[in-house]
């Protein structure tokens, strides 16, 4: 048993060294706190290690495929002659390597900071015990990440894998069933078609990327038919059989896909099992921790961030929320950011950024009457005619108000998502926008057109 009398402690006590984790150890002794931060694994958690870096560097050999296929057009001769998968991992391996070690010199270089390894579990509301070593804090910070789902009675395994295998395989595919067509599925969908496979994704929900705006994912859709990507919407997915030969994949409607493997990819759950949250009296709903907008639990001095708590699982989330909760703490009483208004992007061919209410559901908030939409189209910008991609900027508005959403959709717009989320944070009117400079030419301008255009005085259409 730890003997808890004699437990180091800390101002706060971190449980998770992930992007919401370490952001408040970083944050938290900028404001002069100590700080313990326990990590099982490695620092970085899930976004460096096998989430958003390794994944958006797979889009970039992706990227580079498909220009190699399309140089011709633009008058330079080059041939794809095939992806060497070991070389494309040694790429991707080498930038997490050098983001990691990175991470490790800038928290050890952070005076109070004290990095714990082993895995922890809450024992109270004021102690973690770390193989067999209680730690106290005066305040605790649950910051355990997420993990990849599956479905009931889906296992795991064989020619059935999840984005986890999907980031470290030796080999590529001639063939692939995709479940799920929210972000992490079409991602792989963009980068498996970029090296040659043949995909199909499978989502149950209406149509792909079903939490974007309507005029987003019509041209979305319309894009992926485009590059051959094909998908099954709105029958949900029954059950899978493998052999040595592949995967046979049957929907409740009796329609069945065939191809070499099944990549699950049907979302993050939370990683809060057994790790002594309830018997802390932290209320759990469906394995996420419950928070009031300010991010405690209602017990103790305990908080929780990130991918446990419910909402929409970003890096940046994480961060944000980090960087509030160790202000929180220090007194500093930061202002709140709801998720709608944290940028999001989605990394496929062609990209999708969006901040702020859809359409939708900015008239069930503000009302049917009360809202106005505009869209440009990228065809109009002279960067993206160069680039060769096509896509759109829509922008939703209050009735003689701010924009209180802003989508995007085309190769690169992911770029354009930072002046969005000044616009719809800053609650900027367009006309506040449509007097600002956009250089030319650069795909920012079609976010500068597109207010021009909705505050009345469109430029070029």
């Amino acid at each position: 048993m730890a003997d808890q009398a004699t437990a180091q402690e800390f101002d706060i006590l971190v449980l998770g060294g992930g992007s919401g984790g370490y952001a408040t150890a970083l944050r938290a002794v900028q404001l002069g706190l100590t700080v313990g931060l326990i990590e099982k694994a490695k620092l970085g958690g899930t976004c460096l290690h096998n989430g958003c870096i390794p994944t958006k560097a797979l889009l970039h050999s992706a990227e580079l495929a498909d220009h190699a296929r399309d140089s011709a057009k633009y008058g330079v001769n080059v041939t794809l002659d095939s992806i060497d998968i070991t070389a494309v991992n040694a790429y991707k391996d080498g930038i997490i390597a050098g983001k990691f070690k990175g991470l490790q010199g800038l928290i050890k270089g952070k005076k109070g900071i004290t990095v714990i390894e082993g895995e922890g579990k809450l024992q109270g509301t004021d102690t973690i015990v770390v193989n067999g070593t209680a730690y106290k804090g005066k305040n605790i910070v649950l910051a355990t990440g997420s993990y990849s789902r599956t479905l009931p009675g889906l296992e795991i395994g064989g020619k059935v894998i999840t984005s986890d295998e999907a980031l470290t395989m030796d080999f590529i595919p001639k063939s692939a069933i995709i479940l799920g067509g929210g972000v992490i599925g079409v991602e792989f969908a963009s980068v498996w078609k970029s090296f040659g496979v043949d995909v199909t994704i499978v989502e149950g929900l209406p149509s792909l990327v079903p939490n974007e705006d309507a005029t987003i994912v019509k041209a979305f859709e319309r894009a992926f038919k485009k590059r051959g990507i094909k998908f099954s919407t709105g029958v949900f997915f029954q059950g899978v059989e493998q052999n040595d030969d592949g995967v046979k994949v049957t929907l409740v409607d009796g329609k069945t896909f065939e191809a070499d493997l099944l990549l699950v990819a049907v979302g993050r759950g939370p990683v809060t099992a057994n790790l002594g949250y309830e018997e802390a009296g932290i209320t759990i709903d469906r394995g996420f921790v419950i928070t009031n907008e300010r991010l405690h639990t209602g017990v103790g001095n305990i908080f929780a961030i990130g991918d446990i708590v419910p909402g929409v699982q970003l890096a940046h989330r994480g961060y944000q929320q980090g960087i509030f909760v160790a202000e929180e703490i220090a007194g500093l009483k930061p202002v709140i950011v709801e998720d709608v208004n944290i940028p999001k992007v989605t990394y496929s061919e062609p990209e999708i950024a969006t901040v702020g209410y859809s359409e939708k559901a900015a008239k069930e908030k503000f009302g049917e009457d009360q809202i106005q939409t505009q869209e440009y189209n990228l065809a109009g910008n002279g960067k993206s005619s160069i680039l060769g991609t096509t896509g759109l900027v829509k922008l939703v508005r209050q009735k003689d108000g701010p924009v209180v959403g802003v989508h995007m959709i085309g190769a690169r717009m992911g770029e354009q998502i930072g002046e969005a989320q000044l616009i719809v944070n800053w609650e900027a009117y367009p006309e506040d926008v449509a007097q600002l400079v956009h250089a030319h030419p650069t795909q920012n301008e079609s976010l500068g057109e597109a207010h021009l255009a909705l505050a009345g005085k469109p430029l070029h259409g």
